[in-house]
């Protein structure tokens, strides 16, 4: 006896939307092209002036941007023309990568408390608090805070501008990973408790891999912030014409310094190179984020 019954298969999806759009009347049909209009526009519009600003950019920059630009040590007298901003360059990526190793880290312990452990207490309500206010505190207040407390007693170094750029990114990780940690499914967690994992091990294992790929990147949104903070670091690190790798022992330099160096001085050799800086700067930040989102990508594939 054959089996004359009939297997079901989904429709596309193209002939779903079709229906869809048959099925709705003429009024909400232009509502919907209206409302598609003004959301292209807007992105459209969104678009322009940081297309302008992208392609200002590389037209002046690109003219001095080059190996030598990047390697070679900052011209002692500013009004000399030609590269380069090699020690902004080893600066930038030393101080940020300071800032970092003590923001980050502590800005998830932090998010992972007020979300996992302390919830709604009373600490927990202070902390988040705190953090929403110095989200909100402008930069050159940082500066002024590590000058005081930290310059005027052990002087101007790069640990000293890594300090208060740690201070700006710490709020900006600590709100950004707490609101990822939110999205995770309680779902998942009771089904750990279930299988026995401890309340660490679950946060280790299942919370925080579900949503890597957020908190990535809110820490990225912090070091591209703190890269190009100029304030706090006209304060703290001082300025140099050759390369100090040693963060902990001297003046350094940084590129957003030198972009505002440079570009205040009316000599074409200084413009030449804060155009140059800031394209510089521009570049690492997008380099530094993708290969961030690269990095998370990896980490969630390895861990569904």
């Amino acid at each position: 006896m054959s089996d004359t019954s009939t297997r079901y298969e989904p429709a596309p999806p193209e002939d779903l939307s079709a229906v869809l759009v048959a099925s709705m009347s003429a009024r909400r049909v232009w509502k919907n092209r209206l409302a598609s209009l003004w959301l292209y526009t807007s992105v459209i519009v969104a678009l322009i002036p940081l297309g302008l600003v992208m392609f200002y950019v590389v037209q002046r920059g690109s003219a001095l941007f080059g190996l030598s630009f990047l390697t070679d040590d900052i011209p002692v007298s500013r009004r000399e023309l030609g590269p380069g901003m090699g020690p902004a360059v080893v600066g930038t990526l030393i101080i940020t990568a300071t800032a970092s190793l003590m923001a980050i880290p502590l800005g998830v312990l932090g998010a992972i408390y007020l979300n996992e452990y302390g919830k709604k207490s009373r600490f927990a309500h202070s902390v988040r608090f705190m953090s929403q206010v110095m989200t909100g505190v402008p930069s050159i207040v940082m500066g002024l805070f590590i000058y005081t407390i930290w310059v005027l007693t052990f002087g101007q170094s790069g640990f000293a501008g890594a300090l208060a750029l740690a201070c700006l990114m710490l709020p900006i990780v600590i709100r950004s990973t707490e609101e990822m940690l939110k999205l995770v499914p309680d779902d998942l967690r009771q089904a750990s408790y279930a299988l026995g994992n401890r309340k660490w091990r679950t946060i280790l294992t299942v919370v925080l891999p579900a949503c890597i790929g957020g908190v990535t990147s809110g820490c990225m949104l912090a070091v591209a912030r703190a890269a190009g903070e100029t304030a706090p670091l006209l304060f703290t690190i001082g300025f140099v014409t050759k390369a100090n790798l040693n963060v902990f022992d001297g003046p350094n330099t940084a590129l957003s310094a030198q972009i505002f160096r440079n570009a205040s001085v009316p000599f074409q050799g200084p413009q030449d190179r804060a155009w140059a800086a800031a394209l510089t700067l521009i570049l690492l930040v997008l380099a530094l984020t993708t290969a961030a989102r690269w990095v998370s990508s990896r980490f969630a594939t390895a861990h569904p």
